[in-house]
Formats: structure tokens, C-alpha cells, sequence
């Protein structure tokens, strides 16, 4: 099944682009990435959900592949989510959501706080509220490090991924890299908005910082009967084995699963084990409303 693409309008008009995969009169998985990344990195793991029978969407959150860059800076999480609201009135109800690192924020604050009762549940892939601080940075400094100067070829690009994620096989064909990128004036760039991660956003996602708040999210969300699933990279330097630990003790109603072979980016390491933990969620749950 090929991807169809579709533009909504955002909170305050910000152009938001996605994709659908499967029937669009089938209930809806809405997989949301994380910072830095773009829809395209759920390809696989949403055709094989749409195998079974969902309609998968894939979403560019603003600021981030061929979304719309926000004017005013305004790259608060509260307002992704609320992207994500617009973009869930054109489904049908009760989506699940699944939100990796900055989309499981978003999902948290979407169904804990902004709008209860909107998903009938929600995967949290490689996040947690309290997430490791020295994996947060080594994901911040990967980011920020060539944002400005952009690299000269795709080969630079897949030699630094490579360094950052040594236990991924580097990739033969770099024609993937493409979707990640832009090319302007002979360089190619990350496919997001500087401003989300180097400071001069007027509205920054904060709200990765806020521990208490996004632990009240779950809770609520728990509490309103929404089942979670939070799916581990088992080699994840964010998600470390204490902070998972510390994540189930406080909240053992969340389902979980550990990818082996896998870091923070779960999908892309093993997409195979990802994509099964989560269709067995969802077979298991898919009544749930």
C-alpha cells in the first residue's frame, strides 16, 4: 500500500502534512515522531499496522519535514499537540496514539491534560516523564552540531549517524537520508526549524522539563482507563533500566516491552520487533473504546 498524503490546517493555520496508509474508514493509529525526525521514519512500522487493518498515520510535526515552519516561533508541545487535535477531526474516533520521545510528550499532554477522552490508547516509545539528563544532551549536542553548517555530501550525513549510533549497520543505499534533509545551495541540511532546539524559539517545548506536569498526564490518563504501552529501546541511553524501573513502580497499570538491540530510535533499529509489539497491543486492546 503506498502512502497517501494529506495537508491540514494546524493550530493558528501552521500547514501540517501527513500521510495515510490503509482505509480511511478504519479506525486509526497516529504514530507521532520525535524531535528532529519526520513522518517518514514510521514508513514500515505504519504499512504494517495498516496490514492489519487500521488506517496508520504518519504526521510532520510544525517546524519538521514539509510541515509548515512556525512565524512566530511557537514550538511549545502544548501546540503540537493541538496540531495533532486538528489533524484527529478528520479521523474517525478514538485513535491510538503512538508518540516517540517528543511525540510521546505531545501524546501525554493530547490526552492527559488538553483533550481527555479523545484516544483509546497511547504508546509511548522510548520516553518517559523522567528521562536520563546525559542522554538527553548527547541527543541535543547530535542535533545541534552540524545545524548550521549542514554537510557537504550524504555520506558525511551517514558517517555521523553512524558515529552516534555505532550498533546500527550503516546504511548502503543513502537515498533514505534524503527524506531527513534539505539541499540548498549545494548542502544539505536537517529537515527542521533551528530555531526548535537552539534557543531563539519565542515558544520553546519547555514542557520536556516538566516532570510533575507530565507525570500528572499519566496518571490522568491511567485514571480515565486509556491503556499505555511504553515500548523500551533496550540499549536506549534516555530510557535507561532505572528510569524504566523507576516509570512501571510509579505506574504499573503501563504495558511494557523491551527491543532488544535497540536505542532511543526503536523503530529504525528494529522495526521488525517494534512494529510486533505494537500490532500485539493493539490486537489485544482493539476493542477498547
Amino acid at each position: 500500500m503506498a502512502p497517501e498524503a494529506f495537508t491540514t490546517a494546524g493550530d493558528g493555520g501552521v500547514r501540517i502534512v501527513g500521510d495515510r496508509i490503509g482505509d480511511p474508514a478504519a479506525p486509526a493509529v497516529v504514530f507521532l515522531h520525535g524531535g528532529g525526525q519526520t513522518r517518514r521514519s514510521w514508513g514500515r512500522a505504519a504499512a504494517a499496522v495498516a496490514e492489519r487493518g487500521w488506517q496508520a498515520i504518519t504526521v510532520d510535526f510544525r517546524g519538521h519535514g514539509e510541515s509548515d515552519w512556525s512565524a512566530d516561533g511557537d514550538y511549545r508541545v502544548t501546540s503540537f499537540a493541538r496540531d495533532v487535535l486538528e489533524v484527529l477531526r478528520d479521523l474517525p474516533p478514538k485513535p491510538v496514539l503512538v508518540g516517540a520521545s517528543l511525540g510521546g510528550f505531545t501524546s501525554m499532554l493530547l490526552e492527559g491534560e488538553l483533550a481527555p477522552g479523545t484516544a483509546r490508547a497511547v504508546v509511548l516509545v522510548d520516553i518517559v516523564p523522567d528521562m536520563d539528563e546525559s542522554g538527553a544532551s548527547r541527543i541535543h549536542n547530535f542535533m545541534y552540531e552540524r545545524m548550521q553548517s549542514g554537510f557537504e555530501s550524504l555520506d558525511e550525513v551517514a558517517d555521523m549517524i553512524q558515529e552516534y549510533n555505532p550498533h546500527r549497520p550503516r546504511p548502503t543505499d543513502l537515498d533514505g537520508l534524503r527524506t531527513n534533509l534539505r539541499h540548498r545551495d549545494g548542502r544539505w541540511y536537517w529537515h527542521w526549524d533551528p530555531k526548535f532546539i537552539d534557543g531563539t524559539a519565542a515558544l520553546p517545548p519547555i514542557e520536556v522539563t516538566e516532570v510533575d506536569r507530565m507525570h500528572a498526564a499519566i496518571q490522568a490518563i491511567l485514571d480515565s482507563g486509556v491503556r499505555m504501552l511504553l515500548v523500551r529501546g533496550q540499549m536506549s541511553d534516555l530510557v535507561t533500566q532505572e528510569r524504566a524501573d523507576e516509570f512501571l513502580a510509579r505506574f504499573p497499570a503501563v504495558e511494557f516491552v523491551d527491543v532488544g538491540g535497540a536505542g532511543h530510535m526503536v523503530a529504525g533499529d528494529r522495526n521488525d520487533h517494534f512494529a510486533d509489539a505494537v500490532v500485539q497491543f493493539l490486537d489485544r486492546h482493539a476493542e477498547t473504546a
